[in-house]
């Protein structure tokens, strides 16, 4: 098997090129300025031919999303619909990673696969555009809805607790009523590889196996970090940000665990092997 990872230079992409390698998979990365996912007519040229495409490419940044829609819609949803074209034109696969932010967080209960979409902000419309798109276009492909990602290459929440706290003794201010699950990027991309294996088709929830507010993630980080930091639970609306979230965005990952046999650990888990990965007891 042969997989392109698109974007390998993100956070996600990095390791997903990674867990292909361990996996003994013959893997190829692309990313700017070698390859532009909006670029139509120059794509299909610069695409190798492989079995996959994961496309770990997009436009991330929620909050200016809402004053950059094009650059959002032009990456998140005609990136996306380029690249499904390009992989059902060539008899390829294409593996689309999406958000939680494709729902409203008002149901009170983890979302199913199969659950009515309402986004909040113009990243998650984006995002959901992007899901439509490449629906439309009929080809091979595994969408995978994921959320809260962190990990070593990248900006992240955990960086931005460990940073603030070696910075200053100064309380920090976290949100206590968005509740999600932090998902280790490692832990995704072995789910990613494992459903590319798989040849799996449709649309998958794939998140951590546990739950908690932003608060108890930044709790958790300073225990380890730096214990008796003070940390003050405020509200969303509070930190008055741009972009409206989802109050409660958990996935349900049953689908997934149901095909794969498999289980992402929990949050906790994925804090600490990234601890271990980034290896800051020794900073």
């Amino acid at each position: 098997m042969k997989i392109l990872v698109v974007g390998y230079k993100g956070m996600l992409g990095h390791d997903v090129m990674e867990c292909c390698r361990l996996n003994g998979i013959d893997v190829i990365g692309m990313d700017l300025p070698e390859i532009d996912i909006t670029d139509e007519a120059a794509l299909s040229a610069r695409i190798p031919s492989v079995d996959w495409i994961a496309n770990c490419a997009a436009f991330t940044r929620v909050d200016d999303a809402e004053t950059e829609r094009d650059a959002a819609f032009a990456i998140n949803c005609e990136g996306a619909r380029n690249l499904a074209v390009v992989a059902r034109h060539r008899d390829m696969r294409l593996l689309q990673v999406s958000t939680d932010y494709v729902f409203d967080g008002r149901a009170g209960r983890a979302y199913q696969e199969t659950d009515r979409v309402n986004a909040l902000s113009i990243y998650g419309a984006s995002k959901l555009a992007g899901e439509k798109a490449i629906r439309a276009e009929g080809g091979h492909y595994v969408i995978v809805r994921t959320q809260s990602l962190f990990g070593k290459h990248g900006h992240n929440f955990v960086k931005a607790i460990v940073r603030k706290t070696r910075e200053s003794d100064t309380p920090l201010r976290v949100v206590e009523d968005q509740i999600s699950a932090p998902t280790y990027t490692r832990h995704l991309a072995e789910a990613m590889v494992r459903l590319m294996k798989m040849n799996q088709e449709g649309l998958l929830h794939v998140t951590a196996s546990d739950s908690c507010s932003w608060y108890e993630f930044a709790r958790q980080i300073v225990a380890e970090i730096k214990p008796g930091h003070e940390i003050i639970p405020i509200s969303a609306a509070e930190l008055k940000l741009p972009a409206t979230r989802p109050m409660f965005s958990i996935l349900n990952n049953q689908r997934y665990q149901s095909i794969t046999g498999h289980v992402l650990p929990s949050w906790r888990h994925g804090l600490e092997a990234y601890f271990q990965e980034e290896d800051y007891f020794t900073k």
